[in-house]
């Protein structure tokens, strides 16, 4: 299987990088590929920066050039959800825009002329959630996704309101999952929660965070390749 992994930031990156056996490196245009094998299956990984334009040049990018059976974008999000800690696993049912909206006859995060939602690929997800399922504290919902780092507490009452059962806040996800159903490519997310912005010391565990998020990225990642 050809699988395509997409992370945000280099701390993710050289986390994932362990996973690749001979890994070779490949240039287009101004982004990076990392090509090479798990020992089951060829996987493509790239960063893509942080943000929805960057996350979705480069998943475009991804499936012209190396067309690959599915996309998983692995990273951190915050938690928007109050029954969420950090280190849980969220994955990926849908993904959906929190800071879209495009007036009258749209729904909030709708982009006209596409779903309101992007679902994850049913098989995948079922494959994922098998994978992680002997983790403790693992989620699979909403993941709402836009061009704000979250930290005060009215911002994310307000995507609350708009989306009751969003679990975690990202800036990536969404538009991934666009791309990829721009080109009926199989995608899924899995996110470790951070933090829960607007709670009290809540930068002071996203700080806190870095120092273990590696180790858990790694162990949740390899979990998923095995299964699939």
């Amino acid at each position: 299987m050809k699988i395509g992994i997409i992370v945000a930031m280099t701390s993710e990156l050289d986390c994932v990088r362990s996973l690749i056996r001979n890994a070779r490196e490949e240039k287009s245009n101004q982004a990076t590929f990392y090509v090479g094998s798990d020992g089951k299956h060829e996987i493509i990984l790239t960063q893509s920066g942080i943000g929805k334009v960057n996350a979705a040049l480069r998943a475009q990018t991804l499936i012209l050039n190396y067309t690959p059976d599915c996309i998983i974008n692995t990273g951190v999000a915050g938690g928007i959800d109050m029954s969420t800690r950090m280190f849980d696993i969220v994955i990926s049912r849908e993904t959906v825009y929190h800071d879209v909206w495009l007036g009258d006859g749209n729904v909030i995060g709708q982009i006209e002329g596409l779903p309101p939602r992007f679902p994850a690929d049913n098989v995948l997800l079922q494959k994922v959630e098998r994978a992680v399922s002997g983790n403790d504290r693992i989620y699979s919902g909403l993941i709402c996704s836009g061009d704000q780092f979250i930290t005060d507490k009215k911002e994310l009452e307000t995507i609350k309101k708009n989306f009751p059962e969003g679990l975690a806040v990202d800036m990536e996800s969404a538009a991934i999952a666009q791309t990829c159903h721009l080109h009926d490519m199989p995608f899924i997310s899995t996110r470790i929660i951070s933090d829960t912005p607007g709670v009290e010391n809540h930068m002071e565990q996203y700080n806190s965070f870095w120092e273990k998020a590696p180790e858990k990225s790694f162990t949740v990642l390899k979990q998923i390749l095995a299964q699939l």
